[in-house]
Order: C-alpha cells, then sequence, then structure tokens
C-alpha cells in the first residue's frame, strides 16, 4: 500500500500531484493508493470548511484507491500524539511506501529526524526548523521500527508553488470566504476541476464553510466554575483565568482575545476550542494517550508517566535555585531517576462557619485563583473557598501538573488532628481493560 495522511480541505493542485506520485509507485508495484483522511477536525484543531464525505470524493477523483477516515484524535491531542498514531495505523494497516511533500532537501530531512530519533525527542522539534512536522514523520518512522522491525519508505516531492508562492488550503478557504463563498479565478486556477466541480456542489448545499459550535463554547466558558474549567483539557490556570475575567463571551473573536492573554498561539486556542467545544477531558486524554502507549505507538518521552516525572524533576531543580526552562533541558538532556509522588496534602484556611460544613471524605476541586494562589473549592450546600498551604516544592510541582493541559486530578478533603486538609491525588488512574 502506498499512503498519504491529509486533511485535503480542499483538494488542490499540490495534493492532487501528491496523489499522482503514488500513482507512479502503485504503477510499479501494483498496489493501491490509499489517503488516510482527517474527519472530525483537523490537524490543526479546526472544523473542516469542507464536510468530509465531499473530500472523499475529491480524493478519490484525484486518482487515489480509497480512503480511510482517522477521527477522535484531533480535538483531544496535539501533533506530537497524533503523528505516531497515524504512522502506527498505517504500518499494521500495511502502508510500505509513505507520500510527503517538503521545501527542504531529503536529505536534511532525514539528517535531522535520525538526530531526534537517537536522543529519544519527539515532541520537542525546534518550531524554527523548516518542514518539522514532516522532520517528526521521519523520526517516529524510526522509533515504530524498534516495535515493528519494518518501516515505511518516504517518497519526498517538492512542495507545489505556483507564481512563486506555496499552494495555502488556508488561502484558498480565505478567499473563497472573501468572495461570498464564489470560486474566483485565482483560486480556481490552483484547484481540479474535480474539485471545483464538487466544492460548487457543497456550497449550493449549504455544506461550506464547516462551522463550531459557538453557542456551545460561550455557554461554557461563560457559566462554569475556574474548578469546572480546569479539568476541561489544554485549559491552564493562566487561561482558566482569563476566561473567569473576561467574561461575557458574546462573539468569537472575545473568545480568541481571551487565550491569547492567557499566551496562547492559534494552534493551542483551537486546540482548546476544540476541547471545549467537544466537553474533553484530561481524564479522557489521559486515558487515550495511556491506550496508545500500551500498544507501544506512543515514544517514551511523550507518555503519562514522563511528562509527571518531568514537573517533579522541575519542582525539584526550581527549589534548588535552577531556572523552570533549565530544568527541562536538563530533564531532556538525559534519563534521570524520578519518583513523583501522586498524592499531595495541602492545609486550608477556613472559616469558623465554614468548618461546620465541612465533613471528612467530601469531594474538594482545585483551581489557582486570579492572584496564582493554588486554591481548593468544596461545596456543601454553599460554596466554600480557600487557598491551600503547601511546600514551595509542592506548590511548583502541583502547578506543573494544573498546566500540562492533559494530566487530571482530583482531592477530597480529610479531617486531621490540627484541622481540615485536603489530598491531592494526581493522575487518578482509569479503570483496566476499558478501551478510550
Amino acid at each position: 500500500m502506498i499512503g498519504i495522511s491529509a486533511d485535503f480541505d480542499p483538494v488542490h493542485l499540490g495534493h492532487a500531484r501528491l496523489i499522482e506520485k503514488g500513482r507512479e509507485i502503485a504503477d510499479e508495484t501494483g498496489d493501491e493508493v490509499v489517503i488516510y483522511l482527517n474527519k472530525d477536525f483537523s490537524a490543526n484543531h479546526a472544523p473542516f470548511f469542507v464536510p468530509y464525505e465531499a473530500r472523499k470524493e475529491m480524493a478519490l477523483k484525484a486518482g487515489a484507491d480509497r480512503v480511510v477516515p482517522v477521527e477522535g484524535l484531533h480535538h483531544r491531542l496535539t501533533l506530537a500524539y497524533t503523528v505516531p498514531i497515524r504512522i502506527a495505523m498505517m504500518i499494521e494497516d500495511g502502508v510500505v511506501d509513505y507520500v510527503d511533500a517538503a521545501n527542504v532537501s531529503t536529505d536534511l530531512i532525514i539528517r535531522k529526524a535520525r538526530e531526534f530519533a537517537s536522543r529519544g525527542i519527539f515532541s520537542g522539534i525546534p518550531r524554527e526548523l523548516p518542514n518539522r512536522n514532516v522532520i517528526r514523520w521521519f523520526a517516529v518512522n524510526e522509533f515504530l521500527y524498534g516495535k515493528y522491525g519494518r518501516k515505511m519508505r518516504f517518497h519526498i516531492i517538492p512542495e507545489l508553488t505556483v507564481d512563486g508562492s506555496k499552494i495555502s488550503g488556508r488561502e484558498i478557504r480565505q478567499r473563497i470566504i472573501e468572495n461570498n463563498l464564489q470560486i474566483p479565478p485565482d483560486v480556481a486556477r490552483v484547484l481540479p476541476d474535480t474539485t471545483i466541480s464538487i466544492l460548487e456542489r457543497e456550497i449550493e448545499r449549504g455544506t461550506v464553510p464547516g462551522r463550531r459550535n459557538l453557542e456551545i463554547i460561550k455557554e461554557r466558558m461563560n457559566n462554569l466554575s475556574q474548578a469546572d474549567l480546569m479539568e476541561i483539557a489544554y485549559l491552564n490556570a493562566d487561561a482558566v483565568n482569563s476566561i473567569v475575567k473576561n467574561r461575557r463571551f458574546y462573539r468569537e473573536n472575545q473568545i480568541w482575545a481571551a487565550f491569547r492573554k492567557a499566551g496562547y498561539g492559534p494552534v493551542l486556542t483551537r486546540l482548546a476550542m476544540s476541547s471545549i467545544e467537544m466537553n474533553v477531558r484530561r481524564s479522557e486524554v489521559r486515558d487515550l494517550i495511556e491506550h496508545y502507549t500500551e500498544r507501544g505507538w506512543i515514544p517514551p518521552d511523550q507518555s503519562v508517566i514522563n511528562v509527571i516525572r518531568r514537573a517533579w524533576f522541575v519542582s525539584e531543580r526550581v527549589a534548588e535555585g535552577i531556572s523552570s526552562k533549565r530544568a527541562n533541558e536538563m530533564f531532556q538532556s538525559g534519563k534521570h531517576r524520578v519518583n513523583p509522588p501522586s498524592k499531595v496534602e495541602a492545609g486550608l484556611n477556613l472559616r469558623r462557619d465554614e468548618v461546620k460544613l465541612v465533613k471528612d471524605g467530601m469531594d474538594a476541586k482545585i483551581y489557582v485563583d486570579r492572584r496564582g494562589v493554588l486554591s481548593c473549592q468544596i461545596r456543601n450546600g454553599a460554596k466554600i473557598k480557600s487557598p491551600m498551604h503547601l511546600p514551595a516544592q509542592m506548590a511548583t510541582y502541583l502547578r506543573l501538573i494544573i498546566d500540562s493541559h492533559i494530566i487530571p486530578f482530583s482531592a477530597k478533603v480529610k479531617r486531621r488532628r490540627d484541622g481540615f486538609r485536603v489530598l491531592i491525588t494526581i493522575n487518578n488512574q482509569r479503570k483496566t481493560g476499558r478501551e478510550p
């Protein structure tokens, strides 16, 4: 099999060139050209401009033999996780040859990929590297060779350009929107005739462009408590506080502004919005990652336990006076013996009338207040909020867990001799034997 992994939103001449290359290989090998087509959300975590069935038809009309849907990933996981999953899926399906495009030499891609693979780095590939996602594909392909004893052969063709510029799906979509959902001549010239006819049909049907459910996103951002927002994947403490501070949300640009104020870039903002829309919980993401880790598809540096170990290692180094940036570099540079605690106990600051309402074993929720103080929320009729008292290293560790985006945590009130405290469990485990 010859595999191509894509959004194809919509299929343009650059995509058609990939399929043509696949057909060239297929003519020699007798294999079929199979498109692994993202279905529900794009690789950049956005809703699709063109619906899946229409994009599938475009791919088949452009020369593909078969289309395999890839779904359930891109509103739950970053590219660092979806790439290994897709490659493993393709290898297990029998894909031997993989076709992609890049604007740098294959030799450079291979050299950089092997460098990262040899160091066990698959998620920390520098942003400044050109075509870094292609480099990631090469590196993960090397990693999975250890599991399968085989890997895909990569065929990299130059990215197609028109008048010296790379064809951009994003610009194609934007130009159509700006032209009142008519395909302007400059866009038509970079689209296959079959894509144009399918796209015009979908526009007439009203299925283009696809949109988010902004009403659900606004409802959740406007009404969920800080503690409840903290349970949604890809919302860190700064994002949650920015959401609460900037309520109420009426328009999409207000949502984007709130995430921008929290330091989120466009890709992470789209992922966070998708996560809110689909109500993706941290525990759901954790379960998915652990499921694929158990299958041997996820590189060790991206495992859930490694994320937790990193948080503990960094908290130890910060306690020694080392910056968190330097501590992260130290952790990434080699293997370290790290034994992070799975439970953290914190003191509470309760008023006398609140003490009467609190009982041993009550559920509690953890959040970070607007001043950046780790805090606890308890409900027993009334809502009780209290800052938590923690040693400095434990406070750093817990804050890093909260800001991991994916590690779940839970808490319960505990009665001790000196009063009530809260016991926080980090990465409260899923039940084994259950598919995510």
